[in-house]
């Protein structure tokens, strides 16, 4: 038998408040006050303000000094850029991934993408996000590549976080399953290059409707 350790306080809070801000309970760019946090959490501040500090090294948290703690928030030039950078890590990791692990990647596409048929059908828009997420970081898990996996690290969550955002509006979701139902087809037709093309307009859609919601234009 393994046993497993019970996680600590601290990463209990980690993992609390990083879903707040990926699932978009809390707004890009507010204030996070470690007093309120403890209160509502029901815990003294020190496990609040470490896991901020672990946030902060995930890029979800902005810690400000004589300011305070905030989530993070990106101007429309940081959007596009951020919108780039998954463009290139996620087209070179599906052609690796294709050519090293076609079968497992198939099979997870499949898979993923039947489970997003079922969240969508039931109006289920956090496990829609949650699983659509999934769909991506199969691809660039399956790469074979791990500074490629390391990399993508680095704005997954944030990306997931501007996803979520977008979430709210079953029209965006609608399009976005027709377009991963696409991404399956082409992967089984081994059009690689197709499928490549596809994921750049993919995310320049995110980039686009996200930069096009009301919050993001009053922010600028």
């Amino acid at each position: 038998m393994v046993l497993v350790r019970p996680k600590s306080l601290k990463e209990m809070v980690v993992d609390e408040l990083r879903q707040r801000i990926v699932d978009g309970r809390v707004a890009l760019g507010e204030a996070l006050s470690e007093n309120a946090l403890a209160d509502d959490l029901g815990i003294s501040k020190t496990p609040v303000r470490e896991a901020l500090m672990q946030l902060r090294t995930e890029g979800l948290v902005d810690v400000q000094p004589q300011r305070g703690s905030f989530v993070f928030s990106l101007a429309p030039d940081q959007v596009v850029a951020i919108s780039e950078l998954r463009a290139v890590l996620e087209v070179a990791a599906i052609e690796l991934a294709l050519e090293r692990n076609r079968k497992r990647l198939l099979t997870g596409m499949a898979k993923g993408l039947a489970e997003m048929e079922d969240a969508f059908a039931r109006g289920d828009i956090v496990g829609y996000r949650t699983l659509d997420a999934a769909y991506h970081q199969l691809m660039v898990s399956l790469s074979g590549n791990d500074y490629l996996v390391s990399a993508y690290s680095l704005i997954s969550l944030r990306i997931q976080a501007l996803r979520a955002r977008l979430s709210r509006d079953q029209v965006l979701n609608a399009r976005s399953l027709t377009e991963h139902r696409t991404m399956l087809k082409l992967a089984r037709e081994g059009k690689t290059e197709a499928l490549q093309s596809l994921l750049r307009s993919h995310s320049r859609n995110t980039q686009a409707d996200y930069l096009a919601l009301p919050e993001t234009i009053a922010a600028q």
